[in-house]
């Protein structure tokens, strides 16, 4: 089944580097909806343009000179088809390595349209291999966000074109987190954000190694060190609760054990607390359902994730300190 949009009304930037099959894949899912359709490469050294141009879509090739992040390659397409076309009302928003489902983008259309205070529309994210590896596992149950409104999307998104040109889209300078900050903005300027019930995208995260797993963390907790940075001081307190129970779980306990323990041997006994969280943690997903394997895997790397967490905001302190750019922390 084939689902028609007009063509002026919905732009799709998809967005990759080095993504091979997988971009292909995005691609082909989003033909025939509209066509407004752009790919933005950062940097890919496979065959991921001639591929793109092969469908007969625009390519935007980013200038190598200029550090590459997400945030810039989706201001990059929006900036473009807008350029192109500024009668376009709506831009969906796509990583490369997903594939936007049927239905997806006539439901969030309308949804939309029916609700002109809404600025962003998201739905279900899942991952296309989550049996692969426990950290797709862990990605897919990190895409089942609660339904109807909410504070923030992920990188696949429909957006209102006027409520993202009023902000000026994403903060190019972001390598991470640069989707909830941009809808902390919006939230600003009154605009909503709702999630609803439908399947939007499929995701490869392709992450089956720990390594993998550690450099996401330690990007997350990046995020969030600069989210705070940026809108700490907000009345919303933005990201400040998440940054300071990295700091306590990931930092603080382990350097009070640390110390502790030179007066006393039994305040390694503190370390007991790390188990008391995971066990806490492990019986609140008892109201879901997945395996008990999942739900103990889950409440572990949650509670070993402030550790690279907190190398993030460390990596995050020394940048600003020094002036450094920032570059791009990947697990792929």
């Amino acid at each position: 089944m084939i689902y028609h949009l007009a063509e002026d009304d919905v732009a799709v930037i998809i967005i990759g580097r080095n993504e091979g099959q997988r971009l292909v894949t995005c691609i082909a899912s989003v033909l025939g909806f509209t066509k407004s359709i752009v790919y933005v490469d950062s940097g890919s050294t496979d065959d991921s343009i001639e591929n793109a141009k092969s469908y007969n879509i625009d390519v935007v090739k980013l200038n190598l000179l200029t550090p590459y992040t997400a945030a810039r390659a989706r201001n990059a397409g929006a900036v473009y088809l807008l350029n192109k076309n500024p009668s376009i009302k709506y831009l969906q928003f796509v990583d490369g390595d997903c594939e936007i489902q049927k239905g997806w983008l006539v439901s969030a259309k309308t949804f939309l349209d029916e609700n002109p205070d809404y600025a962003v529309i998201c739905g279900r994210r899942r991952e296309r291999h989550p049996e692969h590896s426990i950290y797709n596992t862990l990605c897919d149950i990190e895409w089942n966000s609660p339904i109807g409104d909410t504070t923030s999307c992920g990188g696949d998104a429909l957006i209102r074109a006027s409520s993202f040109s009023q902000i000026n889209g994403f903060n190019s300078f972001l390598i991470a987190g640069e989707e909830p900050e941009m809808c902390f903005r919006l939230r600003q300027k009154g605009w909503r954000i709702y999630r609803i019930n439908e399947e939007m995208t499929l995701h490869d995260a392709n992450m089956t190694h720990f390594s993998q797993w550690w450099n996401r963390a330690k990007r997350a907790g990046y995020a969030y060190a600069l989210s705070v940075d940026l809108h700490g001081k907000s009345g919303e307190r933005f990201r400040v609760k998440e940054l300071r129970s990295i700091i306590a779980w990931g930092a603080f306990l382990p350097t009070l054990i640390f110390c502790l323990s030179f007066f006393h041997i039994n305040a390694i006994s503190l370390i007991s607390l790390y188990l008391v969280q995971i066990v806490r943690l492990f019986l609140k997903l008892r109201k879901l359902t997945m395996p008990t394997r999942v739900r103990f895997y889950y409440a572990l790397l949650t509670m070993v994730a402030k550790f690279p967490q907190f190398m993030g905001i460390t990596q995050f302190m020394i940048n600003k300190k020094y002036g450094n750019t920032a570059s791009l922390i990947e697990y792929k």
